[in-house]
């Protein structure tokens, strides 16, 4: 009789029926969660271990770097130059690392996303993308290749429940860490977005710098059942992108990092290639959308490892509406509700 929770190893298995290629992502992200699971025993072990959260220096445009990121880095390159990896592209180092020549795949990852909260006891999580190394391609040119083009993609959360987010694009799917063996077993299965929960997840303290368009956008949610809308909203924040994530996968939402007028974030904050480019294949395999504010995300082409990006996510129809903020009046700050091309006009 199977298992009512089948566990990842099961599931890979199944899933690459014996393919080479599948085999090799199978593999991939078996490396990636082994990691991940001694990770998450370190993360427990946070009050007990001096430093873990110590602030060790900068990494770069403003972020600082916590003791815990470097040992997350290590551990998730210890796994991967076990894994059929040509190269790793992590936010904790300057340029792509070569593991294993020749290998078909590369991952881009942020080990530790949202580090700045380990102090705190909020949720942090790892986010990945597994990408194809094509003939005559280099691994640091497969590493910016559009995400359209990913084989995989996931992102571990390390909360009450240390719980895997998946896809190999066939649906998105969580499977939890059991405590007892540390097994990640399957416990939801092909999650779809909610269309209509009236949430919305940003980080309002930064009002004065967003564009004109999201200023529209967040007026007409504010105003509620007055406004446009003719709905109340609530506003969720929590400053944990995998947290945020997971609230919207599982009970619906919009999420929005716009760019705005601060030096360092005009074009955005988050990072494109190992951070959007993973959630916005995610949320696209559960029925989501994820963009720039108009662009997709899985077709922007990225120009370097780094590269940052404004970041919104959620059901299609949400994110749409949001593009028409963008679009109707470009910097006027009116809504496109009542505008030529609006959504109230006929």
């Amino acid at each position: 009789m199977p298992s009512e929770h089948p566990t990842l190893a099961d599931y890979l298995a199944s899933w690459s029926q014996g393919d080479p290629v599948l085999i090799a992502v199978a593999e991939t992200i078996s490396a990636l969660t082994a990691a991940s699971a001694e990770l998450s025993r370190l993360i427990a072990e946070g009050p007990f271990v001096r430093g873990l959260g110590e602030t060790i220096g900068d990494a770069g445009g403003g972020d600082v770097k916590k003791f815990l990121d470097v040992e997350s880095h290590k551990l998730f390159k210890s796994a991967l130059e076990k894994a059929p990896v040509a190269a790793m592209g992590s936010e904790e180092a300057d340029a792509a690392e070569v593991l294993n020549d020749g290998a078909a795949l590369v991952v881009a990852i942020d080990p530790l996303d949202g580090s700045s909260n380990i102090d705190t006891n909020v949720s942090i999580g790892t986010i990945f993308s597994v990408l194809p190394v094509p003939d005559g391609m280099s691994p640091d040119a497969a590493l910016l290749q559009a995400g359209k083009e990913q084989v995989a993609s996931g992102f571990i959360l390390y909360g009450p429940q240390t719980t895997l987010v998946v896809t190999v694009r066939d649906g998105t799917h969580i499977f939890t860490m059991a405590p007892d063996d540390r097994v990640f077993q399957l416990t939801r299965r092909d999650l779809k977005i909610a269309p209509d929960k009236a949430e919305y997840a940003i980080n309002a303290s930064n009002e004065r710098h967003w564009p004109a368009a999201v200023q529209a956008y967040m007026r007409d949610l504010k105003a509620g059942r007055d406004g446009p809308r003719r709905q109340d909203f609530n506003m969720r924040w929590v400053g944990s992108l995998v947290a945020e994530a997971y609230r919207i996968l599982i009970r619906g939402g919009i999420f929005l990092y716009p760019g705005d007028a601060r030096k360092g974030y005009e074009k955005g904050r988050l990072r494109l290639v190992y951070e959007a480019i993973p959630l916005a294949l995610l949320m696209s395999q559960a029925g989501g959308a994820a963009t720039d504010g108009v662009t997709p995300i899985l077709d922007i082409e990225p120009e370097s490892l780094h590269q940052r990006v404004s970041l919104v996510f959620g059901p299609p129809d949400e994110v749409e509406r949001i593009a028409q903020y963008y679009e109707a009046r470009p910097g006027d700050g009116n809504s496109p509700l009542f505008s030529e091309r609006g959504l109230l006009r006929g």
